[in-house]
């Protein structure tokens, strides 16, 4: 309620992304005080017994977890595990560090509980979240999203992922491939069968011929045809992954409650938040009922509430993540979703 009230008015009158980096730095040195780490964890703790879960050979403390995109640079892993979620997704990392598209890249839509953002991967380098993510205290499970640098023509796209993987192996517990974007030139060209394929077994021969074995997620973008979709499923199968996470943002703007002229204004970029939960559920429940459950569904995609993770675990999802929910929610988004599902008989 104080979020709501005092503390989203505040920052919503800041710029979305000098909001954004402020709220953390804020959070990151409340963490920085002696036994608030405690104080934080019993605030956002839910009072109603939570079940772990366990997802492609990891057991997650709970079912709720960040989305890539909020903590890039792997800088607030420590502090966000404060906060209940059950796991943190980091990035989309590069190889080689880069500054993104160029601001404004990040707006609000409050009408619609919405955000679009044409971020372009702007991160710091895999290397560099890679040695944070050695330093890091906590014990919360964490995964590394992964994409190509924007200079990468797609023919070499697949030697991008395989330097992110190395360099990430050892510091996360299971990866996700990012070729949905909609704001990386020609990212979403490698969702294409045939490339998707040829990347996908790439990463998966590496992540089975030695060393420690990470679950590898597939992101893919609610915009997919059918057929693209059952396509999805045969490459799951054939390429011996793990499983998706549906879905990322999406390009469409129909149905919004925001002007024309301001989406106008606005310009190219993902949308996130409500307006993508039905489509983002549409596509979870295909997957899930087209390939009768053989694979976990990570649900992505307009949860704001106990009941929009309810329908999305209802649909065929193993997991949920939050991401533009968190921002218009707030930090107790975890523990009001986590007591809503202890008390729903799903």
């Amino acid at each position: 309620m104080v979020y709501r009230i005092i503390i989203k008015p505040l920052f919503f009158l800041l710029p979305p992304e000098r909001a954004h980096y402020l709220a953390m730095d804020l959070l990151q040195t409340l963490c920085a005080i002696p036994g608030m780490k405690q104080v934080l964890r019993s605030i956002f703790s839910p009072r109603a017994h939570v079940q772990p879960v366990n997802v492609a050979g990891l057991t997650f403390p709970n079912l709720v977890g960040l989305a890539a995109g909020f903590d890039k640079d792997a800088r607030w892993v420590d502090a966000l595990e404060c906060l209940g979620f059950g796991f943190i997704e980091i990035g989309t990392v590069t190889p080689l560090a880069q500054p993104g598209n160029s601001r404004p890249r990040l707006f609000r839509l409050p009408a619609d509980q919405a955000l679009i953002n044409r971020m372009g991967f702007n991160n710091a380098g895999a290397q560099a979240a890679a040695r944070r993510l050695r330093k890091r205290s906590g014990q919360i499970l964490v995964g590394g999203n992964i994409g190509k640098n924007k200079n990468t023509p797609n023919e070499d796209a697949v030697q991008d992922y395989v330097k992110c993987f190395h360099a990430l192996r050892d510091v996360v517990d299971y990866f996700v491939v990012n070729v949905s974007s909609p704001n990386t030139p020609g990212l979403r060209d490698l969702q294409e069968k045939e490339p998707l394929l040829a990347l996908l077994r790439t990463l998966q021969d590496l992540n089975t011929s030695g060393g420690v074995m990470r679950p590898i997620f597939l992101k893919i973008a609610p915009d997919l045809t059918s057929s693209q979709l059952d396509d999805i499923v045969e490459i799951v199968h054939t390429s011996g992954i793990a499983g998706i996470i549906a879905t990322n943002t999406t390009i469409s703007r129909e149905g919004l409650s925001t002007a024309r002229k301001e989406l106008d204004e606005i310009g190219a970029g993902g949308l996130s938040g409500r307006p993508v939960r039905k489509r983002s559920t549409e596509v979870i429940r295909y997957l899930h009922e087209k390939s009768h459950g053989a694979f976990p569904i990570i649900g992505a995609g307009g949860i704001a509430t106990g009941e929009d993770a309810d329908e999305k675990l209802r649909a065929g999802a193993a997991l949920v993540q939050v991401y533009t929910g968190f921002i218009y929610e707030g930090p107790g988004i975890v523990k009001r979703i986590l007591e809503h599902l202890s008390g729903s008989a799903r």
